[in-house]
């Protein structure tokens, strides 16, 4: 008698946008039980109502359930309260990374598998090793790296030691199943820069539907599958700061406070309102005009100075190696160090040579060629040399 399987149920974040309408519609289309979850975040106007309305439509279309899940006092509290925090200490923090670790992988993982789904999915560009079929035994899922890893472009290999060549390239370590996170397919909208987050434990449970497909197909699919999302634009910027700038939305939160603007010098250039308002590699609304441009090269929050440096070359906007805080590595082991890797300490900047350090003081990354425009409070994730995505950690 062949075993009957339980048919597994996915609850998709469903953000009212076209990629998690496609997400949810691939995962009905393999056979999924699919739950679609709009989740209800904190934003300062109420902008998000037409964003549920369009997911609740696109639940409709496909046929699926529909929920909203209310995260607003959380999201307040994990990530705009985090962004706020960040800036008035003199960083320049990543609410999106935040957002993924405690909002979508943190508390609606947990509540959609306190509500009995087998896993949660979202419409984020990256690949997962994590393919289940839609009817297995559970905690068996199904995967097939080399299918898809022979179609990612190829760029220089991780140079570590044996043991860590062998836990950063395979999918098993200590007799265990090992999920990985790939780049994207559409490498121009790759998000695994924001997913350097995540661990083992939340991996094993989340899907990534359209990882293989470029944004040009998600909308043809779209529009075939006949979703009112299929032409919708992409949201720009950070959701809940509504239509102000974001130094206004920091200006309601954190007051005004007068402080000098110098060169890299020392020469004082004149003066500013708070360092809050200002990021590394900033070139206009400085209030300083010179024959060459000047950019933010460094900020002291707590002495209250931003220091501008000339020029779009100056050696004051480089940094040949950065110390790094809240390191996560996805696989879960700690490879021998020192270990060159790839990465970039911005969206959707290059992949650049570089070797992973560590000290009394934590870990460090050490570049080959200096980087520009490195800013504290940023992410810096590192990858392999064929779109394994191994970690990263917060530039401090």
């Amino acid at each position: 008698m062949l075993k009957e399987f339980k048919k597994l149920k996915v609850f998709v974040g469903l953000s009212g946008g076209v990629d998690s309408s496609v997400a949810a519609y691939l995962l009905k289309r393999e056979g999924f039980d699919v739950v679609g979850v709009h989740l209800r975040c904190w934003n300062r106007n109420g902008c998000s109502a037409g964003e549920a309305e369009d997911a609740r439509r696109v639940a409709e279309r496909l046929g699926i359930p529909f929920y909203v899940l209310d995260l607003e006092r959380e999201y307040k509290e994990k990530v705009v309260d985090y962004m706020i925090k960040g800036y008035a200490s003199g960083f320049t923090p990543n609410p999106d990374v935040m957002c993924n670790k405690e909002i979508k992988f943190g508390l609606f993982l947990k509540k959609a598998l306190e509500m009995g789904a087998d896993y949660i999915a979202t419409g984020h560009y990256v690949i997962s090793s994590n393919r289940p079929s839609p009817k297995l035994p559970l905690g068996r899922p199904a995967s097939d790296l080399a299918v898809f890893r022979r179609s990612l472009p190829s760029t220089q290999s991780v140079e570590c030691s044996d043991h860590a060549r062998s836990l950063l390239g395979t999918r098993y370590g200590n007799g265990r199943l090992l999920y990985e996170l790939y780049t994207a397919r559409d490498i121009n909208k790759d998000q695994s820069y924001f997913l350097w987050t995540l661990t083992q434990e939340q991996l094993r449970y989340c899907l990534f539907p359209i990882g293989d497909y470029l944004k040009s197909e998600v909308r043809a699919i779209a529009k075939k599958a006949g979703l009112l999302t299929a032409d919708k634009k992409d949201s720009q910027g950070l959701c809940f700061v509504g239509k102000v700038t974001l130094k206004d939305f920091l200006g309601e939160y954190l007051p005004p406070s007068r402080g000098l603007v110098l060169d890299t010098a020392g020469n004082v250039l004149g003066e500013h309102n708070g360092t809050h308002f200002y990021t590394i590699g900033q070139r206009h609304g400085l209030g300083v005009a010179g024959r060459s441009p000047y950019y933010v090269s460094h900020k002291n929050a707590e002495k209250n100075i931003v220091v501008l440096a000339a020029g779009n070359s100056n050696p004051a906007l480089y940094k040949s190696k950065i110390s790094l805080s809240s390191v996560n590595l996805v696989a879960g082991y700690l490879p021998e160090l020192p270990c060159r890797v790839l990465s970039r300490v911005r969206y959707r900047q290059p992949l650049h040579k570089t070797t992973l350090e560590q000290n009394k003081d934590g870990y460090q990354l050490v570049f080959e060629k200096p980087q520009k425009f490195v800013a504290a409070g940023q992410s810096a994730v590192l990858y392999s040399g064929h779109g394994l995505m191994l970690g990263g950690g917060v530039i401090v």
